[in-house]
């Protein structure tokens, strides 16, 4: 087992964490696997770099928390919606992608590896996540909605 320099959350979901659970070969005390994060933000927070897929209210708490990213976009989602989703991030050098179909575990590692040496680029990254970010989504989906009905 390779001991990491870093320490991995992974939220599987809970119909996925059975079957991860039980593919799982070596247990490492780096890696704690959960079905689900419900203190998200909180968690975002105290992170130094966020690996996930890239749905709109994702990107929006990525950015309002002002951290760097590596999407890995829903393939199937409605009119490839999260690949252009984790651009809008991506453009502003706050984010890397990586396409579901070139996803392997090497690579992965490599660019996780890779980003995570650089400190000083991780926090320009973020920084620039932040600028971006919207603040008060929530209130103004909330508002639009009102306004509709």
């Amino acid at each position: 087992t390779k001991i990491y320099d870093y320490y991995i959350i992974y939220a599987t979901g809970p119909k996925n964490y059975d079957e991860i659970m039980s593919k799982i070969k070596v247990q490492n005390e780096n890696v704690k696997i959960e079905k689900y994060i419900y203190n998200m933000e909180e968690v975002m927070n105290i992170v130094d770099l966020i690996v996930c897929r890239s749905g709109a209210m994702t990107i929006t708490e990525i950015a309002n928390v002002g951290k760097p990213a590596i999407f890995i976009p829903f393939p199937f989602a409605t009119e490839n919606h999260q690949e252009y989703n984790a651009k809008v991030l991506e453009r502003v050098g706050a984010a890397k992608i990586i396409l579901d179909k070139n996803l392997t575990d090497d690579g992965l590692n490599q660019q996780i590896n890779e980003m995570i040496k650089d400190r000083n680029t991780l926090i320009q990254m973020g920084e620039k996540a932040n600028r971006v970010s919207i603040v008060n989504v929530e209130e103004k989906i909330y508002l639009e909605i009102k306004n509709c009905l």
